[in-house]
């Protein structure tokens, strides 16, 4: 996966944004305000720090260990930082998508329902 199917994936969620809160150089990807993604995109290797239930995020660093691990600079129980291309496509899919809906799981109902995601 390249740097901009990543911001493309990001992007393609029900109003997801791309924003550049801390320097210009690392994408931060929202829902409603939430943080779901982040990644400096311009970096090699390519990687991007997710959302995760704690259980999977250690499953997760356990299966994939030295390409999934605690998230950098985040909560390390509830964020994995992945490196994109030591993994297949359909796997960085499912945990960005993963990811999204965590955060959108934290969100009031209303704002879930305006989404299309109850």
């Amino acid at each position: 996966m390249t740097p901009q199917e990543l911001r493309a994936l990001c992007l393609s969620f029900n109003a997801a944004v791309e924003e550049f809160p801390f320097n210009p150089e690392t994408s931060v990807f929202k829902v409603l305000g939430k943080v779901f993604a982040l990644s400096s995109l311009d970096k090699e290797p390519l990687t991007v720090n997710l959302k995760c239930d704690p259980e999977d995020a250690v499953r997760l660093r356990e299966e994939y260990a030295g390409v999934v691990v605690p998230g950098w600079h985040m909560n390390k129980r509830h964020w994995n930082t992945v490196t994109v291309g030591a993994l297949p496509d359909r796997l960085v899919r499912e945990l960005v998508e993963d990811s999204y809906d965590l955060v959108v799981a934290g969100l009031p109902r209303a704002e879930r329902l305006r989404l299309d995601r109850p």
